[in-house]
Formats: C-alpha cells, structure tokens, sequence
C-alpha cells in the first residue's frame, strides 16, 4: 500500500505569541507597549492574518493526506519524511530556516501579509494552497551552499552561511581561495551566499561596496563570498575580501581563533564550531531547494 502524502506546515511564533510569553497577560503586555508609543492592536492585527492564513491551509489539505505541524524553533529536532510536501507560512526567511533540513521535498511559500513581505520565497495566498498541493511536483530548483569542516561535520543553507567569532571580536583565519591564492585575515567574518541569498544580507554588503563581484541567479551553480570589515595591520590583508565561486570551487578558512563559528540563514543555534587550526571549506552544495512555483 502506497503511503499518502504528508503536508507538513511550518511557522513560527508571532509576535502576540512572543509578548505573552514574555510579559503573561495581554494586559501587561499592551501596557508594555503603550509605554513605548505602540498599540497591542497593531501586534494583533498580525497575529491574526497568520491564524486565518493558517487555518486555511489547515483545510486545504485532502482529507485522505497525512498532517503535521512544526515550530520554527524545533525544526533542527524535526524528521522530515520523503514523501512530505511542507507548506512555510510566514516570511521569506522561514523558507530559508526550513531548507537545510530537506533534501528534494517540495515547498510551497505562504504570505500571511500580502504586501508587507518581499514575496521571494513566500509567493502565495494561503487561499492558493489547496491547487498548489495537487501540482507540488512543479518546481523550481533553488541552489543551496554547504560548509563542511575537516571532521566530517557540515551545515547547508539556502541564503548564505556565515562564519566568525561567535561574539563580537575579530575573527581570526586564513582565508585560501580556488586560485591559490591565501591572506591571513582579522575581521567581522565571512559570508559565502547563494543567488537567493543575493537578495538578503550578501546583496546588503554588496551595495556597501564600489566594485561587488557579479551576483549569481537563484538556479545559477554559483556563489558569492565576502569577508565583512577586514582590518589592514602587519599581520593581516585586506586583498582578498570578495569573489565568486564555481560549481566544483571552495573557500577554505582555517581558523586561528577558539570560539569562531558557522551557521546558516540566522540559525545560530544550529552551528559548527571550529577549534583553533581547523579547516572549513564552503562551496556549492549537492542539495538543492524544491521551491513550487
């Protein structure tokens, strides 16, 4: 007997959700923010939008389909299944936050607040679900940048991954590029992002500089890697802050720090930590996201 799909919905805590947990009572938490000129009735007009947007994708999946729910927040605990179709209903980041722990299964992007997201991950109407899920197989595929250290460990991500100290000291590595070439380096850290990740935090260091290199498209096999404020000393360079990579080309950073970290898509507390002398390598992953168009 074939086994039936499972729609597995995914969100996060709204904000309502994140004040009650914090202050107790809708009364505290609206004297909360009334003492700094806002109005609970804004905070629940959201809350809202993402039940209704919910509830509607609730009852757009066929009767004869399995259901599942997952936090945000549990999703590195969650075991996603081959069969599943998972359905991300929130902003364009939760997309991303869910990537890194499929591997081909279809997703399909819900916008709770039309107008008020970018609309990148997140193209449809929570009304649009119900036609959506009988051609979930219509995909678009998005490519995705994997970080693997020298002990086996690796982390995936579809916007970009981050590594540098896990406070707010310098970050201390070598960084070897494709062509050879390596530049001890002291600076904010580094981001290696894909084309999707083009539109988020890498297109925000992008703009900051005169030259960028050439950003890639969503599908493109390709990234894009900066090192964020470098800093020129004796021992530390400032030539080698910014490139692309290929489909079979990595980055490597060997640290000479003891707390450096990499996480993916603002996930920190899913993240490799790298010892003093160990090696991580970025490039492009094998994994792919299957976005529904």
């Amino acid at each position: 007997m074939t086994l039936a799909p499972r729609v597995v919905v995914v969100s996060r805590r709204s904000e309502l959700d994140e004040l009650l947990a914090r202050h107790g009572t809708r009364a505290a938490a609206a004297y909360f923010l009334r003492q700094r000129g806002r109005d609970l009735a804004e905070v629940q007009q959201r809350h809202d939008a993402l039940t209704a947007a919910l509830t509607t994708v609730g009852a757009a999946v066929p009767t004869d389909w399995r259901r599942g729910h997952v936090d945000r927040e549990d999703l590195p605990r969650f075991l996603f299944a081959p069969e599943d179709v998972v359905v991300a209903v929130g902003q364009d980041g939760l997309v991303a936050n869910v990537a890194k722990y499929l591997d081909g299964q279809p997703v399909i992007g819900v916008d709770p607040e039309p107008g008020r997201n970018a609309g990148v991950l997140v193209r449809h109407r929570a009304d649009a679900v119900r036609g959506l899920l009988r051609r979930s197989r219509e995909v678009e595929e998005r490519t995705m940048v994997v970080a693997e250290l020298d002990d086996g460990q690796e982390l995936v991500g579809l916007n970009e991954i981050y590594c540098g100290h896990i406070t707010h000291q310098s970050s201390r590595y070598v960084v070897s590029t494709p062509d050879g070439r390596r530049e001890r380096h002291s600076s904010s850290g580094v981001l290696v992002g894909t084309g999707t990740g083009a539109t988020g935090w890498c297109g925000s260091v992008a703009r900051s500089r005169p030259d960028p290199p050439r950003m890639p498209g969503p599908g493109q096999p390709a990234l894009c890697w900066f090192v964020r404020e470098a800093w020129d000393s004796p021992a530390t360079g400032v030539a080698l802050t910014a490139g692309v990579l290929g489909p079979d080309e990595r980055l490597e950073l060997v640290s000479e720090s003891e707390r450096l970290v990499a996480f993916a898509d603002g996930l920190e507390a899913d993240r490799l930590e790298l010892a003093w002398g160990q090696r991580l390598t970025v490039g492009v992953a094998a994994r792919k996201l299957a976005l529904v168009s």
